[in-house]
């Protein structure tokens, strides 16, 4: 797998996972130069190419100078992201049909940032963890689990077995900003254009939704994530 991208090169680093090895400009400069040092230090072997080798063996063509090599990317179990939960309570978010490669990484940064134990996607009708993926994410596909699971609705059974309360975020759902997300959480976030699945919606506890005070019927699946990632960081924190 190629990860392309200073900042995603970087958390791939930090990340301490396997590095094949990493090409990158000649003379690097600035965040370069770090990604230069690191490796050095981790042993990893770097060459020097020139800014057409880098073309050509980019995937994005936003390779900023540096393309890190290693090994296909890792799920992990569900189980995994259970036992991770913080003494506060867990906290996952699943993907029902998140098909672009944007919002998926957008919604793994989100993740990481906001504190969740890990992502959960279905194994059909989603993006999967790409070396697009990944550079979009900045990286934070580095740092935070990622289970592929079969059924998405087979997940949730899981989970709530486990003692979460999922909660499918909707348009037509109670008020997010009144709800108690202390505890066992996991937030459902639907795809771009069908929203949560109906038979998914019916097996979650509740349904809530973000109130929209614009024309605009409804907003983003990443940008839908964050607010309801941050409000149940808020719960949290008070």
């Amino acid at each position: 797998m190629k990860t392309e991208g200073r900042n995603a090169v970087l958390e791939l680093l930090r990340s301490e996972k396997p590095v094949e090895k990493i090409i990158m400009e000649k003379d690097p400069q600035g965040s370069l130069k770090l990604i230069y040092s690191m490796a050095r230090e981790m042993g990893v072997p770097v060459r020097f190419e020139d800014k057409t080798a880098l073309d050509r063996q980019s995937v994005t063509g936003r390779h900023q100078g540096v393309i890190a090599f290693s090994a296909d990317y890792e799920y992990c179990d569900l189980q995994d992201i259970m036992q991770s939960k913080s003494p506060g309570g867990g906290f996952v978010i699943l993907c029902d049909g998140i098909e672009d490669v944007h919002n998926l990484g957008s919604i793994i940064r989100v993740a990481e940032c906001a504190g969740a134990d890990g992502v959960v996607i279905p194994s059909i009708k989603s993006a999967s963890v790409t070396e697009a993926v990944i550079r979009i994410s900045a990286g934070a596909a580095n740092h935070v689990k990622v289970a592929k699971v079969p059924s998405l609705n087979y997940a949730i059974e899981i989970l709530q077995k486990g003692g979460y309360w999922v909660y499918a975020l909707e348009a037509d759902g109670e008020d997010i900003y009144k709800q108690d997300f202390t505890g066992n959480v996991a937030l459902v976030i639907g795809g771009e254009d069908s929203g949560v699945k109906r038979l998914t919606r019916e097996r979650c506890d509740k349904v809530v939704s973000i109130p929209l005070m614009g024309k605009v019927n409804s907003l983003n699946a990443s940008v839908a994530c964050g607010i309801a990632a941050y409000e149940v960081v808020r719960c949290r924190r008070s």
